[in-house]
């Protein structure tokens, strides 16, 4: 018996569009330092007949607000209006605990909690008691998945493991202490949402991490893992490309320009 095969969305709740290169990308030459390089903001959920799973849980509308982003929608109303009841969501995989991508767990009421053993560990270390460190965190979901935990409610992992048939989560570091990304079988085969191991296409293309790192070698490894994992380099999904909603095509209906199917070919090179 093979494994399963799964629909894949990816859903805009926020975007960016002042950004410039030298926010994005360690390294950049006198020339191109200030050219315009949007940010978008995403959730995604994959899907079949038997399960319903989401990534990441995006950002609450206020800390979105407060750092200077434009908040276009919950991503619980944009799950919504594809269909995706959060009640009913069975699983909910978080790649990393970045305020960004683990916001709003609290309305996933029923789901199970997916995050690396070493992630969980570092949000919860002294390092949190720096302002540096933590402000990249958001101690309300820190405490939103500490009462799932003791509800029984969240799977720590470490480095792989297969959460059900078709899916896979891999520990590749770098981003953040456990950044994961996941592995998903679909009609046009394996495909890597890769969160934030990379932000934009040009990060691991250009071999040109994005500026905010825990460990710059994972990193760089992170790369070549979600190159390893996916059928092709068209195959791997960055956290935060506005390309992404270029190259596939649209979900149709309410979110129309804000949501495209992964699990389909691009339209666009």
């Amino acid at each position: 018996m093979g494994e399963d095969v799964y629909e894949v969305q990816a859903v805009r709740y926020a975007t960016s569009p002042d950004r410039k290169r030298f926010h994005n990308c360690l390294h950049c030459a006198p020339g191109d330092v200030h050219d315009a390089m949007p940010m978008d903001f995403y959730v995604w959920v994959i899907r079949n007949a038997q399960r319903t799973i989401v990534v990441d849980t995006g950002s609450r509308d206020w800390k979105c607000v407060q750092r200077g982003h434009e908040y276009i929608r919950s991503p619980i109303e944009g799950l919504d209006a594809l269909g995706v009841a959060p009640n009913r969501v069975d699983d909910v995989v978080l790649t990393h605990m970045h305020w960004d991508h683990a916001g709003n767990i609290d309305g996933f009421a029923n789901a199970h909690i997916h995050l690396q053993q070493a992630e969980m560990r570092n949000v919860t270390s002294q390092d949190m008691a720096d302002p540096a460190i933590n402000t990249f965190f958001l101690v309300d979901d820190v405490c939103t998945v500490v009462q799932r935990l003791f509800e029984g409610r969240v799977t720590f992992h470490e480095r792989s493991r297969e959460i059900a048939s078709g899916i896979s989560v891999h520990e590749v570091g770098g981003h953040s202490a456990g950044m994961q990304i996941v592995r998903v079988n679909t009609a046009r085969g394996w495909v890597v949402l890769a969160s934030d191991a990379t932000h934009f296409y040009a990060n691991y293309r250009e071999r040109n991490p994005f500026p905010v790192l825990y460990n710059f070698q994972d990193t760089v490894k992170g790369w070549d893992r979600c190159l390893e994992l996916a059928d092709s380099p068209d195959h791997v999904i960055p956290g935060h490309d506005p390309l992404v909603l270029r190259r596939y095509p649209a979900v149709s209906g309410a979110l129309e320009g804000d949501a495209v199917r992964l699990d389909a070919d691009p339209i666009e090179p």
